[in-house]
């Protein structure tokens, strides 16, 4: 069976169940009536209803079985015995949608034939179960036990070999033959097996779940720490522009001839603002510079811009990769936070050419626009194949980050020719864009060279 469970169609049954006394739940868990579809096989697809199959196929050989048996071999002729024979059929049926009722139905349906066949039992032949009859019971049993819990599943068993039991030691016919031991075997045996099915199924199930929970957690992991590396980066941006304030607010003082209290008291309140400032924003940003929270041993480098993609471009081809680069529009200065950004784009994606795109003819193109910098990134197909990549895959992640932090756009994904490309554009003023724009929707999340 497959670990795709089909919930029950009845949970205000399941609700009470949970909610009785240990007696009380078991009492409900053996007399309920309530629907509980057998799974499907999860692969592969195309044989997802095998199962179903099956079953409804073991419902047919089963009844005609029936039928042979109790006219062939037990001489019963008429009507009673296709009855019975129908009823075999649909216990075995009605286990794939009501485990318990068709159990209920099964047991009432050996019981009548038990009885039709009392006065026709000959020497040898096995009575309450004919020798058909107690396999015809096995799969119901079996698709209990796939579906219950094990207290369940070792009741329903033993109450079937007790009524068989008991029925031997009351009403055994002359001459026939027991079999409370062969099925005591083979219902024992069919329930192990149910039990252990059913338990496969919960272990592939929790599987299952604690990948996709892991997948999640580490998709969420991948972020905050892109995040952090981020407010590391802008640590560094802000604390430098609140430093050039302090400063200039110091120094203002001896621009000016003479100057007045007012101003004098303006220009000492900045530098005290400007430095309360910077240090509320070591307090709580410098514990990011470092993985051990309070090491101030951590040094602080200048961020890169766009002024040095030159010297990353040479770095790359130094490493055998063939770039060429494109600047369009005047050059300039943009906000700290644009270069950062720019250049981190610009970094990861040259990266992932060197590890998925070994040998490509890389381009990078840089264009700056009145409101927007456009950014693109684009290789072709390897020259070779790539070797195996220890990392986790996430720079893309990362990459999106960046860009809707500032209100930006990325879009990445496979060229027709093979290749790949990786596309930003950024507003070259992100206090005039909206905070947290979406990046565009239906793009590729994974490097697929």
């Amino acid at each position: 069976m497959n670990d795709q469970r089909v919930p029950p169609a009845e949970p205000q049954a399941s609700e009470a169940v949970a909610g009785a006394g240990p007696r009380l739940a078991l009492a409900l868990e053996l007399t309920t009536m309530r629907r509980d579809p057998l799974p499907r096989m999860a692969r592969p697809r195309w044989l997802a209803r095998l199962p179903h199959v099956f079953v409804a196929y073991a419902a047919v050989f089963f009844g005609f079985l029936t039928t042979e048996q109790l006219m062939d071999h037990y001489h019963v002729k008429g009507g009673p015995p296709l009855a019975v024979a129908l009823l075999t059929g649909l216990s075995i049926w009605l286990a794939m949608f009501r485990p318990i009722a068709a159990w209920w139905l099964a047991l009432f349906t050996a019981g009548w034939i038990a009885w039709m066949i009392h006065g026709h039992v000959g020497q040898g032949q096995t009575w309450p179960w004919t020798p058909g009859g107690m396999f015809a019971f096995a799969p119901v049993l079996l698709l209990v036990a796939l579906r219950v819990p094990p207290r369940v599943t070792i009741w329903v068993v033993g109450i079937s070999v007790a009524l068989t039991g008991a029925a031997e030691l009351t009403l055994h016919p002359d001459g026939s033959q027991i079999s409370s031991m062969a099925v005591t075997v083979l219902f024992g045996f069919v329930g192990l097996l149910g039990y252990a099915l059913r338990a496969l199924r919960l272990a592939r199930g929790e599987l299952v779940e604690q990948e996709t929970l892991t997948a999640e957690e580490r998709a969420r992991r991948t972020v905050l720490e892109e995040r952090s590396r981020i407010a590391r980066e802008l640590h560094d941006v802000v604390a430098h522009h609140m430093s050039v304030i302090s400063i200039q607010a110091q120094v203002a003082l001896h621009l000016v001839e003479n100057p007045s209290e007012e101003l004098k008291e303006n220009l000492a309140g900045i530098r005290e603002n400007a430095l309360d400032a910077l240090t509320e924003l070591r307090r709580v940003l410098g514990v990011l510079r470092s993985e051990q929270p309070g090491d101030s041993a951590a040094p602080q480098h200048p961020q890169p811009t766009l002024a040095e993609l030159d010297a990353l471009v040479d770095n790359v081809r130094g490493a055998g990769l063939d770039v060429t680069t494109a600047v369009a529009g005047i050059r300039r200065t943009l906000a700290p936070g644009v270069e950062l950004t720019a250049y981190r784009i610009v970094q990861e994606a040259l990266s992932n050419c060197l590890r998925h795109a070994p040998g490509s003819q890389v381009e990078v193109g840089v264009a700056y626009g009145p409101r927007e910098l456009h950014l693109c990134v684009a290789n072709s197909a390897p020259s070779r194949p790539a070797p195996p990549s220890q990392g986790a895959g996430h720079g893309l992640l990362g990459m999106r980050e960046r860009a809707g932090m500032l209100g930006g756009e990325l879009a990445a994904g496979p060229r027709p020719d093979g290749g790949y490309e990786v596309s930003a554009v950024l507003p070259t003023d992100p206090q005039n864009r909206q905070a947290g724009h979406a990046p565009a929707a239906g793009h590729e999340t994974k490097k697929a060279p």
